[in-house]
């Protein structure tokens, strides 16, 4: 068997409880007899039942050992009964028993050994006291072992659908976690195709200029010996049809190194970012990011991405950290990236700024926001990015018309110019 019937906690009150049973069965048994070799007998007795209670059935049992435990500890159990006849603790015994069955064995089986516990109850009635106590001892001891199978049965339901309730919400887990990452592969492979469109045209269009010059430039050649005015005009031409290629070149080129991530959903951008970052340190970034996100901007998107991308670069480089921390949160019309470690921290008066620091501070000034960098309360530093939202009617460079300037206090410690 290998279903878990009680958790570690459930087993243990079980034992307990079997116990104190034990206990006042002994404590009854000897007040109804003096004989000190029935006393003896009945402490062995109990003491065996004992013995076979710690090393009872388990899940990891097997069916024949279920059945033997049942057996052995109901002739046990009855042997006492007989020992000492009368209105004991000992026929309460098989109540344990019968719990035990139902929850070891399906249903069936359970219920014929409460049957069985029950007949054998009402036989030492009748045979050690009178025979009309034993169908007295049916009635009560049926409807006691009966309570107890019924608890067994409950519990092992209730058991089961524990077990698949962990089950689904694993392979729910699981699915999610796999969505996840087919939707970022999704954006990927879009982005990707995107960019080999854009090779394709780069040589449709630079590709085609450059043959035009190459053919001009021929001709030119041709008619330097005698027509050098016309050549002239021809290399000219193919001045202008280079300088329109290398216009169109760098425009591409631009567009081909700006990171994936900048083609990516905000959401999606940082957590590959992350995972990039987990992966070349073998540390744990700790992520808060929004379910739901606003469009914004490509202006204020780059910021953000170019703002994380800086941050997590410095921790990898100077912080020697051993935790970070990722926030991204909208509220009151403003957006704020928070990346902090538990680094070295800030080193006053040490180098000056450095180029990336000062790049980004000058991004957020151009977005009307602010950059901090400052330390960390209880070691570290931290830097915070936060941008107005644009609000509608946005001005052709998609900046706010009306933007706010907020200055918002980044909680830590003092602050420092975002180029320490």
């Amino acid at each position: 068997m290998s279903e878990i019937m009680m958790s570690q906690r459930e087993g243990t009150v079980f034992l307990i409880a079997s116990f104190v049973l034990l206990g006042a069965a002994a404590a009854v048994g000897f007040g109804q007899t003096s004989s000190t070799t029935t006393r003896a007998v009945m402490v062995a007795l109990l003491v065996m039942i004992g013995i076979l209670q710690l090393r009872g059935p388990n899940e990891r049992s097997s069916r024949w050992q279920i059945h033997l435990y049942l057996g052995v500890q109901g002739a046990l159990v009855g042997i006492l009964m007989f020992l000492i006849p009368g209105w004991t603790m000992f026929p309460v015994l098989y109540c344990v028993l019968s719990f035990q069955a139902i929850l070891y064995l399906s249903p069936n089986p359970g219920v014929i050994w409460i049957i069985v516990y029950v007949l054998v109850t009402a036989a030492s009635f009748a045979i050690r006291i009178r025979w009309t106590e034993g169908p007295i001892a049916i009635v009560l001891y049926g409807a006691i072992n009966a309570f107890f199978g019924a608890y067994a049965y409950a519990l092992r339901r209730a058991n089961a659908a524990r077990r698949e309730s962990q089950a689904l919400l694993t392979e729910l887990q699981e699915a999610h976690r796999q969505l996840q990452d087919y939707a970022l592969r999704a954006e990927e492979l879009a982005v990707v195709e995107e960019r080999n469109r854009l090779a394709r045209e780069m040589h449709d269009t630079i590709g085609h200029r450059l043959t035009v010059a190459s053919v001009q430039l021929e001709g030119a050649q041709r008619l330097c010996p005698s027509d050098p005015q016309q050549a002239a005009s021809m290399i000219g031409t193919v001045r202008q049809q280079v300088r329109e290629a290398l216009t169109e070149l760098r425009a591409t080129v631009a567009t081909l190194r700006t990171p994936i991530e900048a083609d990516l959903q905000l959401r999606s951008s940082l957590k590959r970012l992350i995972s990039r970052f987990e992966e070349a340190t073998g540390l744990t970034v700790h992520r808060v990011l929004p379910e739901e996100m606003t469009n914004l901007p490509h202006a204020h998107r780059l910021a953000l991405i170019r703002t994380a991308q800086e941050a997590l670069t410095n921790v990898q480089k100077h912080a020697d950290a051993s935790q970070v921390w990722l926030v991204l949160s909208i509220r009151n019309n403003t957006i704020t990236l928070l990346i902090s470690d538990d680094g070295k921290g800030l080193r006053l008066g040490g180098k000056p700024a450095g180029y990336g620091l000062q790049g980004l501070r000058e991004r957020a000034s151009q977005l009307q926001g602010e950059l901090h960098l400052e330390p960390r309360q209880g070691g570290g530093s931290q830097l915070s990015l936060r941008l107005p939202l644009p609000v509608e009617g946005v001005t052709s460079s998609g900046r706010p018309s009306e933007a706010p300037q907020p200055h918002l206090p980044v909680p830590g410690g003092r602050q420092e110019s975002a180029d320490a």
